[in-house]
């Protein structure tokens, strides 16, 4: 499941740097579907980035990897 996730992660990865950003991930919790991920640079700082968070990383993530279940944010 993790490499699946990094998968995912380096294909949405682009498009945050061009904003300034980035994404790092920091757990997979496969018993839980959980993934933990520190967003970066202007990401870690902007007011959109719980949106960025939900509606961009955590919806691609459920979609293409059905085992997560959830993301969480790790300051």
């Amino acid at each position: 499941m993790k490499e699946k996730v990094l998968k995912v992660l380096d294909s949405i990865r682009p498009a945050l740097q061009a904003d300034g950003g980035d994404i790092e991930l920091v757990d997979v919790d496969e018993a839980k579907g959980v993934v933990k991920v520190r967003l970066q640079g202007a990401c870690g700082h902007c007011p959109m980035s719980r949106m960025t968070l939900r509606h961009g990383v955590e919806a691609r993530l459920k979609r293409e990897v059905p085992e997560v279940k959830s993301v969480e944010e790790v300051l």
